[in-house]
């Protein structure tokens, strides 16, 4: 009788750690200035959000620490023409920066551009050398039309990340090839991606947003494709598999189909709860907000103890407080 009471206090126990567990930070957050605004046009549905309203939203949810990911890659995007466009990308950088220093040991900024623009490498070594953007970059592999089976496009990748890990910048890449012009995507290019642009930043983290996805939801089988050959090579030990984290933002929803939690937790699993980072992408739109994204995130078939160490996760690019 004794066993059988002290197992239901066990379960009960871990049942309330699990209910009260909350991440140390949300990697994966952009802020939007008026000017992104302006750019975007008035049928995104999007609205300015600064640093102040993000904060009020991660305090709802718990959530101490967030990593700002710069949009100004989309100043860049081959859709658009821009005036002054690397003028404009500077400014967004910098703009990124000064919101994150509004709230300094929660909130760090990610520099961002486009790295086939012939200012990318420029654009990396001013934020190198400026205070609040020096902690890495954010690359949209979509929104700025990079193909992996392009070889120049391949080369462009590497220059820049090689650039950035000389510097020591971690980075973040949205790998998920662009949706609208339905460019390949899938377990081709993730090898492309391990085996000929890993190489080029041995030593710092290289952040894989959505789990090689984009969100909301992760209904997208080239994304699982391509996550599931990353996957298998940090589960196999590969050697330019050393550096990868991975983020799971905006990939899980309220109404998360069965199979796609089982996959996902799969994946979670191969690469180890050690290397996944919790992130909510965009408190806009359709996302979740934080407090909502992690309780969708929670129904995911994983033990309390698994999601006490994805929530406890801090990158090695996060300043020590």
């Amino acid at each position: 009788m004794h066993a059988i009471r002290a197992a239901v206090a066990a379960v009960l126990l871990a049942g309330v750690a699990h209910a009260q567990t909350v991440p140390a930070g949300d990697f994966h957050q952009h802020v939007f200035s008026a000017a992104d605004i302006a750019l975007l046009g008035p049928s995104s549905g999007l609205v300015t959000l600064d640093a102040d309203q993000l904060v009020a939203l991660l305090d709802a949810a718990g959530i101490r620490k967030a990593v700002l990911l710069s949009v100004a890659y989309m100043i860049g995007s081959p859709a658009r023409t821009v005036d002054d466009e690397y003028l404009q990308v500077r400014l967004e950088n910098d703009w990124t920066a000064a919101q994150a220093a509004r709230h300094p040991g929660r909130l760090i900024a990610f520099c961002s551009f486009n790295p086939l623009k012939d200012y990318a490498l420029a654009e990396l070594e001013r934020c190198a050398n400026k205070p609040g953007l020096g902690h890495g970059i954010k690359l949209h592999i979509g929104n700025s039309d990079v193909q992996l089976d392009d070889p120049a496009h391949v080369a462009r990748l590497r220059q820049v990340f090689a650039a950035a890990n000389a510097h020591g910048m971690a980075i973040v890449v949205h790998l998920r090839a662009n949706i609208g012009k339905r460019r390949p995507y899938g377990a081709a290019q993730a090898r492309i991606f391990l085996d000929q642009v890993m190489p080029a930043a041995p030593d710092v983290p290289v952040q894989v947003a959505h789990f090689a996805g984009s969100g909301p939801g992760y209904d997208d089988p080239a994304a699982q494709a391509a996550m599931g050959v990353l996957a298998a090579a940090v589960e196999n030990h590969d050697p330019h598999a050393y550096n990868l984290w991975f983020d799971v933002a905006s990939i899980v929803d309220r109404d998360i189909a069965p199979d796609t939690a089982a996959l996902l937790v799969k994946y979670i699993r191969q690469v180890g709860v050690g290397r996944v980072l919790y992130g909510t992408d965009s408190a806009q739109g359709a996302n979740l907000r934080p407090r909502e994204a992690w309780a969708a995130f929670r129904k995911l078939p994983l033990s309390p103890a698994e999601f006490a160490h994805i929530a406890a996760n801090v990158p090695p690019y996060f300043p020590d407080p």
